[in-house]
């Protein structure tokens, strides 16, 4: 593979040559759901704007990261596979063949099971958690090699299991450059917006704003088995003429709906680790009500961006009040602690400690100041 980057230069300042590695289900930034594609798509972006030298390995054609390079190990995007293991562990084993000490200085790993296979390759590793790293996922972030830097989205996933080999704590952001916004609340529905799991609490929210006597818009990720069945079993017989259902929309679907709600609901049922459709709701200017698990108190500031309950007894009457909160103060909160500049700065420092031969440090997670 000709990558043509310059020769290493071992200064603490200079840039990096980084590879960018993503699972091989979508493109980058996806079409419609992928939250970790669309949060890679902006830190390669910001990453080359800082000087670096960053290339995206990915799947199927590159379908607008607006910097850097691109280099597919297969065809097309492995959607349709999404679930089976045998794809994402080609994609790993091509990518391996690829990427050698003279092209690049660290790999930067978004996929699930990079850290386990990390420990065999030529190029030192930084691996982003994106899932929660309990049960099976953490048994495979616990026997990643040791060498490996991983690093959290949120100091509530890595409270969830604070014996990994921590490197740091990034927040994922969002490219706000062209996002549509709104100066007035938004006349429409209450919105939820996430995939058909009972962990997203769709059956909460239409139960809640029945009660708070609001319209709801479901819009869901349907597309997997476990999805369907859900939709099919729980959802569905819930629904009557206050509900909408969207399946499936694609991206600018998405944008349009987030504009026009009245506010995002987010009655979540674990431990969110980071919540890319919060961002998303308050860059618009449409203030977000959640449950407080996770990484939701990280994202949120109540009474300005958002109202995050306790209980879901508490719900429909924090859906009436976010009609009062201010959109500008939701866009201004994610454009000062969400930016995709925060975010390649962040990555930035672990780069240059790992790159350098530092190794991870495990750090006391601290909840950031609110």
């Amino acid at each position: 593979m000709a990558v043509n980057h310059p020769p290493a230069d071992r200064s603490p300042e200079r840039s990096l040559r980084i590879a960018m590695v993503v699972p091989p289900w979508l493109s980058v930034p996806p079409p419609g759901y992928g939250g970790l594609e669309q949060v890679v798509a902006g830190l390669v972006d910001a990453l080359t704007a800082h000087g670096h030298a960053v290339t995206l390995f990915g799947a199927g054609e590159q379908h607008g990261t607006a910097a850097g390079g691109f280099v597919s190990t297969v065809a097309q995007v492995q959607y349709e596979r999404l679930g089976e293991s045998l794809p994402e562990l080609a994609h790993l084993a091509r990518l391996k063949r690829m990427i050698t000490p003279a092209d690049f200085d660290v790999i930067h790993d978004h996929t699930t099971i990079g850290p386990l296979v990390a420990g065999r390759r030529s190029v030192p590793t930084v691996a982003t958690v994106h899932g929660n790293p309990v049960g099976e996922y953490g048994d495979v972030l616990g026997d990643a090699d040791e060498g490996v830097a991983l690093v959290a989205i949120s100091h509530a996933q890595r409270r969830l299991n604070p014996g990994l080999p921590w490197a740091g704590t990034v927040h994922n952001a969002l490219d706000l450059r062209g996002f549509p916004r709104k100066t007035e609340p938004g006349p429409g529905p209450v919105l939820w917006l996430a995939r058909f799991s009972p962990d997203k609490g769709p059956d909460i929210a239409i139960r809640a704003c029945r009660e708070a006597g609001l319209p709801l818009l479901l819009a869901g990720k349907c597309n997997e088995p476990a999805e369907r069945r859900y939709y099919e079993q729980v959802v569905a017989p819930l629904v009557d003429e206050d509900v909408t259902v969207v399946l499936n929309a694609d991206r600018a679907e998405t944008l349009r709906m987030l504009v026009d709600a009245r506010c995002l609901i987010m009655p979540l049922q674990w431990e969110e680790p980071f919540g890319m459709v919060m961002l998303e709701a308050m860059a618009t200017g449409t203030p977000v009500v959640a449950l407080d698990r996770g990484a939701v108190p990280e994202l949120v500031r109540p009474g300005l961006t958002g109202l995050v309950c306790q209980r879901p007894d508490e719900l429909p009457a924090a859906l009436l009040a976010a009609r009062e909160l201010d959109p500008q103060d939701c866009v201004s909160h994610v454009a000062e602690n969400f930016s995709v500049e925060r975010m390649a700065y962040g990555y930035e420092d672990v780069y240059r400690r790992f790159a350098l031969g530092r190794p991870a440090v495990r750090e006391t997670a601290t909840v950031a100041v609110r």
